[in-house]
């Protein structure tokens, strides 16, 4: 889910920064869109809001969706992305989490958030910020909102 407002600048995109042990000295391409797979009988814009919940815990604000299309990412998952006109607090995340063993080969399993912190960005910031298979849907987001 692109959830995008105008901002001072132009427009901005909120994204979430990707948790667990991998992601937290990273920055630069170390940022989502709060987003999933959705299966074969699910519908796209259902499996969009429920992830949205899902990653950030708060509903997805009310408006209509537009699709941006889909993207594969490079572990081989493919999305199906929307676009919605909202704002939203940043600070109201209450993130979902997952377990992994950690330390590595440790036998042991922790806890971590699926996106411990999220921020609004100008779509260059942005471009910098989300992960690389990502980056096509900020691309179709400035086409979609001229026209």
């Amino acid at each position: 889910m692109v959830l995008h407002r105008p901002g001072p600048e132009g427009t901005e995109v909120l994204l979430g920064h990707m948790g667990g042990p991998f992601w937290a000295r990273k920055d630069d391409g170390a940022w989502s869109i709060p987003k999933g797979e959705h299966g074969p009988d699910e519908d796209p814009r259902a499996a969009a809001a429920r992830e949205f919940a899902e990653e950030l815990g708060a509903p997805l604000p009310d408006g209509p969706l537009v699709e941006l299309g889909e993207v594969r990412l490079s572990g081989g998952k493919r999305i199906t992305a929307f676009a919605l006109a909202a704002d939203f607090d940043v600070e109201r995340i209450v993130p979902g989490t997952f377990a992994m063993e950690w330390p590595p080969r440790s036998g042991a399993l922790q806890e971590f958030p699926e996106i411990d912190r999220a921020a609004w960005f100008g779509i260059d910031a942005a471009r910098r910020k989300i992960t690389k298979g990502q980056l096509p849907l900020l691309d179709r987001l400035p086409a979609l909102l001229a026209g």
